[in-house]
């Protein structure tokens, strides 16, 4: 019987792969899975571009790391052409205020030949200095997690799994197509199995190929020695840590949205609860953070994006600050999670009926 039960496995997957990767109404998966790509390569071509040319500009218009230091706010224009002599770069915007007045702004460009300082004046007198310092790989690393943490994870495969798993069932619903599979000699169970195994190889397919060509595109830049000592010193292990944070994402959002699509009629409804429950988990108290996807794929990404540092005063005052669970019990949680909708999904499709009337 178990033999039985594969074949029919593998024959619904053979079925659902065609139809998941190739169908049309999916290609926003594929844009949502390769738009960070196209960042992380603008990027890496641009990048290297920029220092070159501040290297270029320095040795024009050199001004010592020493002397960008020592300037302080509140310093007048007079004083730091004074110090550091004529910008390589500067330009004035005048704003009208009415009765006649106008305030008028000037931002001038310093370089060292690596770092590009941005001072800005206002009336005359130094308001904002803004230093733009060379490109690194840890720099580049945490806004690779960031990116990863706050769209790839909570976005691009959420949405993703919205878009494929509740299709899986619903969208055969409305294409009046599901009674083809229920007409056959095959349980339920077999078929929502076979079904989710198809929209978790191709999400996980679709995201993880995502995921390698970002690595691929943010690394491109520091190939040499520089990108040999961070494969040497756990970058592997980084890489790795990433694909298969992606793969369990795809298999938690996944399970849930096949459970979805199978007990509700609108799946919008219950995907925007799971989205708004997501999006609050650093507000929730610690007993309730458990219950979420996001809580342990964060607890499981090598390198955690901190947003407090950024966050106003009140909304830092609502973050609850819970310790993050350990590899093997984040693992082992979604896993219990995956399972537990899995059997509640297949309790509900023994009682499945197709009317397509009112489906």
């Amino acid at each position: 019987m178990i033999g039985l039960w594969c074949k029919q496995i593998l024959a619904v997957l053979r079925i659902e792969m065609r139809k998941t990767f190739f169908a049309r109404r999916g290609i926003w998966v594929y844009l949502l899975a390769l738009a960070p790509v196209l960042l992380f390569t603008a990027h890496t071509i641009i990048a290297p571009r920029r220092e070159a040319r501040l290297e270029q500009i320095g040795a024009q218009h050199r001004v010592s790391k020493w002397a960008l230091l020592m300037i302080q706010p509140d310093m007048t224009r007079q004083e730091i052409e004074k110090r550091l002599g004529a910008p390589y770069s500067r330009y004035t915007r005048m704003q009208d205020v009415g009765n006649h007045q106008r305030l008028r702004r000037d931002f001038y460009h310093y370089t060292d030949g690596q770092t590009d300082t941005l001072l800005i004046f206002f009336n005359d007198r130094l308001v904002s200095i803004q230093h733009r310092h060379p490109e690194s790989l840890e720099t580049d690393n945490t806004v690779f997690a960031t990116i990863f943490q706050f769209y790839y994870l909570r976005l691009a495969i959420f949405f993703g799994c919205v878009g494929i798993f509740t299709n899986l069932f619903r969208g055969e619903m409305v294409d009046k197509n599901l009674h083809f599979y229920l007409l056959t000699p095959m349980r339920r169970e077999v078929l929502l199995v076979g079904k989710f195994f198809a929209g978790l190889i191709a999400t996980s397919v679709i995201f993880t190929i995502g995921t390698a060509l970002q690595l691929v595109a943010m690394l491109w830049m520091y190939r040499g020695p520089i990108l040999s000592q961070y494969l040497h010193d756990g970058g592997w292990s980084q890489i790795g840590a990433y694909m298969g944070v992606t793969a369990l994402a795809c298999a938690g959002y996944g399970s849930i949205f096949l459970a979805a699509g199978l007990i509700w009629r609108n799946p919008i409804i219950p995907a925007a609860i799971v989205l708004i429950w997501e999006s609050a988990n650093v507000f929730l108290p610690a007993t309730l953070k458990t219950v979420s996807v996001i809580f342990y794929l964060q607890s499981l990404c090598p390198v955690v994006a901190a947003p407090e540092n950024d966050m106003s005063m009140p909304l830092q005052l609502l973050l609850s600050a819970t310790q993050p669970p350990k590899a093997g019990t984040a693992i082992m949680g979604l896993i219990m999670l995956v399972l537990v909708l899995l059997i509640i999904a297949s309790r509900w499709a023994r009682r499945l009926e197709i009317n397509y009337g009112t489906d």
